[in-house]
């Protein structure tokens, strides 16, 4: 039964690509209207009234969160040499002889890996009309430009010497042979500038005994690191095969689109591959990884090493368009992360969409008659840069990227970190997405300029929608759920037991939700947070000799990328109920803790917009999506509804202790602190002091102080550090860069910041605050607690979680304003080291009990 309904999937795909017209997508497109994440029917979780207004709320859910039919790809082919030399030595003679699977001589796709494979695609790049036309055409730039010059030069000694009798000028203007030959050296120059670009660029993969030990030694990495397998839904992968094969009988490419999370993902994808059979995609990796040896090896595998900014090199620009158009003509699968570098944070970050325009453009060209897009959702027990994640998001230096590294750290090999999950979105054609889009989205021919944004607005829903497939199929992770319950806890610390009834409530509500949890098959739950907690040793600890084992987090930093894994699952509810909070945390009566349906409504319009960047919101009006969250949370006995349309704390959540409502305020109120620091590190930006105070114009009206955004950063973080460790910050998290940098750039869409980009490499980036918003002083000289800036902070502070140190406005706010007044004023920030372990405060680890 299930053979009949494979096959007919696979005509339904072959029939809809083979009858799809090209030309039915042209260049020629009309301004898109509301640009919103586009979400396919069925993986919707109710039926949501849908407008044109931008989506501010629900996050897209999967339908699909059945977990049975999950298959560990290393359980029989482990061969741990410690544990198991003679499996080991049988394993190692496997992949030298090519066994079975292993001699990988039946992969589905267009072939790869022989002699010439490499050279044939540097040629045709090179001679592709595209470059070399562009060659011929920069070369023609130069040499008009140095005619020029050599002719202006004669002019001006013919001008300066016209008196003198007989004089003969030491320049001429270039003779017609002269300027031949120099044409000549010129396209020679740039021709060889090419090649040492495309040498650098192209891939690598002409050897089959190097792929075979390639995956031998990542097969041996991976399971040692990984000792709990490296899982996949078996479901998902057939329908991925049937798919390849109906793009290997049509020469189509398939798009693999990774969330990424480590370095390891680059080895996880090509390994499952390799070990089902499928033509190894080309990945699209950046130039920090090619590194000597390990950049020769990575190519050897697939890889291809782009720089991270190339858009003002127009040589190069057009070498990888080619590259990446020529790989499509030709049917060969292509990798590329759609968030362009790892989450150090642990939830998605927006779309970067470079390769993904090349791509859309080679079919908007009609270049490539169609592609397959393959979301892919990669989940870790535990990701091995974490450390070194916080470090970043600390303002520390980064490290130089060291793969290598990392793979031949033998105290990492010796780690058992649990288990790898590997969930495949079904995979869709590209040209019938951008057909859908361009019918929904009416749109029609249009001179140029609106072209580009119309393409623009189409490859940005895309971007979005891959995005919402890789949480569709997503897989929260056993170490993700006690994590996550550890962190929304009010107590220093959680018994077992505890522990373990929460983590089975998060359980039940993420399948409820349309999520997705690790499938541990007859495993009891015990049993589970035990691994779980076995794998987070070094950032959960546990306090014995007590009525039971009490646990509690070392290192909630780090921790926190774990529970941002399943954030997206329950942001709309934690808006609600981080909105409900400023009525709440007033106390008193339960009248006196409700709010009306529309102070809601307009809270959480607020709240929503402000952290949009943040997270993947779902198509649809707020309001629909309001009235479902409202329906969802009182079906859960979380809050009531009453006749005047009041919102309040359900009787039942009270005489639990809050702890659902808790939960849902604990996983937000991080990233709201976060924005309150954004917003009000920008007194940071008014200085006192006459010698950084810039001088008025003209008209004596004061000008901005602008200073390079590296520098107000690090003066934000030490900023936030301060009002941590003096208590008027709760979360250490919330001096992050990443989630700051956001914080910013919204500041930046209202208006409030103004940011100078810097237009080439030598520039720097500086920012400044918009004189509007520019606070007035009081007659003491100091910054005076109102005007525009002080609402806006006002406004997010009310969203925050309240602390003892907090209460007392007029006093945090002098307090505050000082702090920023004392940074703003310092020409460098001062580098404060961090204490290690930090104080142990309640929002940086929990004291031993």
């Amino acid at each position: 039964m299930a053979t009949n309904n494979n096959d007919s999937n696979i005509n339904t795909i072959g029939k809809s690509g083979a009858e799809q017209s090209p030309a039915s997508v042209s260049l020629e497109l009309k301004p898109l209207k509301n640009i919103i994440p586009i979400v396919p029917a069925q993986q919707v979780e109710t039926n949501l009234r849908t407008s044109n207004s931008s989506a501010e709320l629900i996050p897209v859910l999967g339908a699909d969160n059945d977990e049975s039919g999950v298959e560990n790809l290393t359980k029989k082919h482990a061969g741990r040499i410690r544990e198991d030399p003679v499996g080991f030595v049988v394993q190692t003679a496997a992949f030298y002889q090519g066994t079975g699977w292993r001699s990988y001589s039946t992969y589905v796709g267009t072939r790869i890996l022989y002699e010439g494979f490499a050279d044939s695609f540097k040629t045709r790049i090179l001679m592709s009309p595209r470059v070399s036309e562009l060659i011929k055409n920069m070369a023609a730039k130069q040499l008009e430009v140095l005619v020029k010059q050599r002719q202006d030069v004669y002019e001006a000694e013919i001008a300066t010497n016209a008196g003198k009798k007989n004089y003969k000028p030491k320049t001429r203007p270039m003779r017609p042979a002269e300027i031949e030959a120099r044409r000549k050296t010129l396209e020679d120059e740039l021709t060889a500038v090419a090649k040492t670009n495309i040498d650098k660029l192209v891939a690598n993969m002409t050897s089959m005994k190097f792929i075979r030990f390639f995956a031998f030694l990542i097969n041996n990495i991976l399971v040692r690191m990984y000792h709990q397998g490296i899982h996949i839904k078996e479901s998902e992968f057939l329908e991925l095969r049937r798919v390849a094969e109906y793009c290997a009988e049509k020469k189509y490419s398939m798009i693999v689109l990774p969330c990424h999370k480590s370095h390891i993902d680059y080895l996880v994808i090509s390994y499952i591959f390799f070990r089902m059979g499928l033509a190894l995609p080309h990945i699209a990796a950046g130039d920090n990884l090619n590194m000597p040896i390990v950049g020769n090896a990575l190519k050897g595998a697939g890889a291809f090493f782009i720089r991270r900014t190339w858009a003002d090199d127009q040589l190069y620009t057009n070498i990888v368009q080619e590259y990446v158009q020529e790989l499509l003509e030709g049917g060969f699968n292509i990798e590329c992360f759609i968030e362009g570098t790892r989450s150090r944070t642990g939830k998605l970050l927006p779309p970067k969409l470079g390769v993904l325009k090349i791509i859309m453009e080679a079919m908007l060209s009609d270049r490539v008659k169609d592609c397959y897009i393959v979301p892919i959702s990669i989940g870790y027990d535990k990701v091995i840069e974490t450390e070194t994640y916080i470090n970043e998001l600390l303002g520390i230096p980064k490290e130089k990227e060291s793969l290598w590294g990392l793979l031949t750290n033998s105290r990492l090999l010796q780690l058992k970190m649990g288990r790898i999950d590997v969930r495949f979105a079904k995979p869709y054609s590209l040209r019938d997405f951008m057909n859908n889009e361009i019918a929904r989205r009416e749109i029609v021919n249009e001179r140029e300029k609106t072209q580009n944004a119309a393409k623009s607005q189409l490859l940005k829903a895309l971007g979005y929608k891959v995005l919402a497939d890789i949480n569709s199929v997503s897989v929260v992770m056993p170490t993700a759920l006690v994590g996550t319950v550890i962190l929304t806890l009010r107590g220093r610390g959680v018994g077992r037991s505890e522990l373990i009834r929460r983590v089975e409530w998060l359980k039940r509500e993420i399948l409820s939700k349309g999520g997705r949890v690790a499938n541990f098959s007859g495993m009891e739950t015990g049993e589970v947070v035990d691994r779980a907690l076995g794998v987070l040793k070094d950032l959960v600890a546990v306090q014995k000799n007590l009525i039971e084992p009490v646990f509690y987090a070392v290192k909630r930093f780090e921790l926190s990328f774990y529970r941002n894994q399943l954030i997206h699952l329950f942001v709309h509810e934690a808006i609600v109920a981080v909105t409900m909070y400023t009525r709440i945390k007033i106390g008193g009566a339960k009248s006196t803790q409700r709010i009306s349906y529309t102070d809601l409504l307009n809270e959480v319009t607020f709240l929503s917009r402000l952290l949009k960047t943040e997270f993947i919101y779902n198509p649809g009006d707020i309001e629909s999506n309001l009235e479902h969250t409202l329906a969802y949370l009182k079906k859960s006995n979380v809050i009531d509804i009453d006749s005047e349309g009041y919102v309040s704390l359900s009787d039942v959540e009270r005489s639990i202790g809050r702890e659902n409502y808790d939960f849902y305020c604990f996983l937000l109120w991080p990233f709201v602190e976060t924005y309150w620091l954004a917003a009000v590190s920008l007194y940071t930006l008014i200085p006192t002091v006459k010698e950084l105070i810039p001088p008025a114009d003209v008209n004596g009206e004061p000008q901005p102080y602008w200073i390079e955004e590296r520098v107000s950063m690090e003066k934000t973080q030490m900023f936030g550090k301060t009002l941590y460790y003096q208590g008027d910050l709760s979360y250490f998290e919330s001096v992050n860069m990443e989630t700051l940098k956001n914080g910013f750039n919204r500041l930046s869409d209202y208006g409030i910041m103004m940011v100078k980009k810097a237009t080439n490499s030598k520039e720097k980036t500086k920012v400044a605050l918009h004189p509007d918003f520019t606070p007035s002083r009081g007659a003491d000289g100091r910054l005076s607690c109102n005007g525009t800036l002080w609402d806006m902070v006002e406004h997010i502070g009310t969203f925050r979680r309240e602390g003892k140190n907090r209460r007392d406005n007029a006093t945090v706010s002098s307090r505050v304003l000082r702090f920023a007044e004392i940074v703003a004023n310092a020409p460098t920030p001062v580098k404060v080291p961090l204490p290690s372990p930090a104080p142990k405060k309640n929002g940086d680890g929990a004291p031993k009990l």
